[in-house]
């Protein structure tokens, strides 16, 4: 290839990569496999080896691969980065409102909502459209200079789409970590003994500072694009929304959750619709920003020392809180393992009161180092089972004693074994261990298995412990006289639970499999099995090759499988199970069921006015789909409530048919006429 022939390639490869790089990063659809990205990029790479004379500074190829910082040079912002005002009730919201009315002497004003992201505020400086500056946040009028670092993350343009920029561009934006993300670069430290972050914040910072820009390009870190700062005169447009549209425009990433809205309502509207969907977004947001939209309103307001008048952060209650340790105890699970449990100062965290907190295991005992009396960090992210995530050592009572895991199991005093990687601790009392079958029963009748409405805790301790429930077939052998006699259930109550338990013999084959307990199976891979094998007879005659035919079937879940249907009693609580009337949507020879949605992947998106989203959940996967968290190309379906926002939009983008409320509510009728 000639000088000139090898000039022109280069230049038409960083064309594409930059394109592909966009439409993947920023617009999340991707134009061409992962594959044909690398095998350009390493054509790129070998061109410009040959020729070092063509390499520049906003090529593709040199977003990583310097040598490591002696430290982190200082700078100094144009514009200071000025923190938010926070609210945390609705009355200051009204309050703020009421104040820029009065200062701007106006009836009605319009706002910009953003979701508050809990990353890292950084600034980007690009020069004629390129990239040349990036600098932490740091106290708002120095930061630190993190550009070599920030070249890594590929959701950040080097150079600027299109041609109108302004010559001198400050963006401001805040670099975050996806949770999946963070939850991955844990387990890949807790693989090489390494330190693990905290939280998705704590892991941003730690990745976006460190010293060797090749690490900092290896971590999963992104960036939503929310402002400006300094720019050429005459190259602001009058709103911020229109702003963020000309970002978004140029190649940088903005948040889809923005949104314009009208007066303090509008604020508190898009509040709650980001609470109630905080946990689908699937990266981490402590509130919401509210921004007057139109920029000449926002000079009349002005700024005081350390915030502008003109924007709000409005918190949600606290994921994180200080509490203390006043026992450890351990639970028994329904396969015997053992996890240990921290009882707390009851503290109020995540929109609850929280006096109980998991320990995972021996092993997190052991590296979190956590005492009786210990000062510790709890976190409760929505739903999630609240855990401790750091000890306060400094905090820590003089002589606090190091705790030792019991050898012997609480409630049944059977020994307690280790798995064969020794990190699962298990009682080997089996079902004659009461805490074990219990808690089988429990995952059997959960909302999620088999939703056996009315059968809680209390009740099933109480048809253990008096000998009417051996097995999760005797259930359904109960009747309203038998249930009356026990503590505190009156005879409408046994009425329900007996019609209760008698409806959720209309299943499906995957959510009978998860119900059933079996180790190593969760709701994930019982989709998958179900989908896979099309009956029941077929999953339990297969072998450990079939088994792993199965996407996430490897050798242990393909094992735990065949040693589970090759016991007899297993086989016969499951034959007990269908003659109690247990059926579910069969399959037929294609692998297309007679349900509905037999064999589509479905997203649901936004809010239900009629029912909640386990109950939507459940709805489909009894309609025969299968539902995932995330739209794609694979997607086959999304059912959109109110205010769908990111998730419909991308649908849209892709040609994912989509399904609105009053749609979706046909399909549910036409199942509770067949039931």
């Amino acid at each position: 290839m000639t000088g000139g022939k090898i000039q022109a390639r280069v230049k038409d490869l960083r064309v594409l990569l930059e394109r592909y790089a966009y439409y993947y990063y920023i617009l999340t659809t991707p134009e061409v496999p992962d594959a044909e990205y690398d095998r350009l990029f390493r054509e790129l790479q070998s061109l410009e080896e040959k020729r070092p004379d063509l390499i520049t500074a906003d090529s593709p190829t040199q977003r990583v691969g310097s040598e490591p910082l002696a430290g982190f040079s200082e700078v100094r912002h144009v514009v200071p980065m000025l923190s938010l005002a926070n609210a945390f009730g609705d009355g200051e919201v009204l309050e703020f409102d009421r104040r820029c009315r009065r200062l701007l002497e106006s009836s009605h004003i319009q706002y910009v909502t953003e979701p508050k992201l809990d990353g890292l505020a950084v600034s980007l400086t690009y020069e004629n459209g390129q990239l040349v500056r990036a600098a932490t946040r740091g106290d708002g009028v120095r930061g630190e200079d993190v550009t070599q670092n920030v070249r890594g993350i590929r959701s950040i343009p080097l150079h600027l789409r299109g041609n109108d920029w302004p010559g001198l561009l400050e963006v401001r934006g805040e670099v975050y970590m996806p949770l999946e993300g963070f939850l991955r670069l844990n387990h890949e430290q807790r693989a090489i003994d390494q330190k693990l972050y905290v939280n998705p914040r704590n892991a941003a910072a730690g990745s976006l500072r460190q010293l060797d820009p090749r690490i900092s390009a290896s971590r999963p870190l992104e960036i939503f694009c929310y402002g400006i700062g300094a720019v050429d005169a005459g190259h602001v447009p009058e709103t911020h929304i229109k702003t963020l549209k000309a970002l978004s425009t140029w190649g940088l990433r903005t948040n889809p959750e923005v949104a314009l809205v009208d007066g303090p309502e509008g604020c508190l509207d898009s509040y709650r619709q980001l609470l109630e969907r905080r946990e689908d977004l699937g990266y981490d947001i402590d509130g919401v920003v509210y921004k007057v939209n139109n920029y000449s309103n926002q000079h009349r307001l002005g700024t005081l020392s350390r915030s502008p008048r003109w924007a709000l952060a409005h918190k949600f209650p606290a994921q994180e809180e200080l509490t203390q340790v006043l026992r450890i105890d351990v639970q028994v699970g329904r396969t015997g393992a053992i996890t240990p449990v921290a009882r707390l100062e009851p503290v109020f965290v995540g929109g609850a009161t929280v006096s109980n907190a998991t320990l995972h295991n021996r092993d997190e005992i052991k590296r979190l180092d956590v005492r009786v009396g210990d000062t510790v960090v709890i976190r409760r992210a929505g739903d999630v089972i609240p855990e401790v995530v750091s000890v306060v050592s400094e905090q820590r009572p003089a002589k606090a004693p190091r705790y030792r895991f019991p050898t012997q199991c609480p409630v049944c005093n059977s020994e307690i074994v280790s798995d064969d990687q020794g990190v699962i601790l298990r009682c080997s009392g089996g079902l004659i261990c009461a805490a074990q079958l219990k808690e089988s029963i429990k995952h059997f009748a959960s909302r999620r298995a088999m939703d056996i409405e009315g059968l809680g805790s209390k009740i099933v301790d109480q048809l253990v412990d008096v000998g009417i429930v051996k097995d999760v077939a005797d259930l359904f052998d109960l009747d309203t006289d038998t249930l009356e006699e026990l503590d505190r259930l009156g005879r409408k109550s046994a009425e329900n639970l007996v019609a209760s338990i008698r409806n959720s013999r209309r299943t499906t084959l995957s959510r009978f499999l998860f119900a059933l307990g079996i180790a190593q199976v969760g709701e994930a891979t019982a989709q998958e099995l179900a989908g896979h094998f099309k009956t029941l007879d077929s999953l339990a005659a297969a072998n450990q090759e079939a088994l792993e035919q199965v996407p996430d079937v490897g050798p242990v879940v393909a094992g735990s499988l065949i040693q589970f249907f090759r016991q007899d009693h297993n086989q016969e609580v499951i034959n007990r199970l269908q003659r109690a009337g247990i059926t579910w949507v069969q399959e037929t020879a294609d692998g297309i069921g007679t349900a509905p949605l037999a064999g589509k992947v479905v997203v649901l998106t936004g809010s239900m006015t009629g029912m909640t989203r386990d109950e939507a959940r459940k709805a489909l996967t009894q309609l025969g789909a299968k539902v995932t968290s995330s739209v794609s190309k694979n997607t086959d379906m999304v059912i959109a409530g109110n205010e769908p926002g990111g998730k419909y939009a991308k649908a849209k983008d892709l040609g994912v048919k989509v399904l609105f409320e009053s749609e979706f509510r046909k399909l549910t009728q036409a199942l509770d006429g067949n039931g």
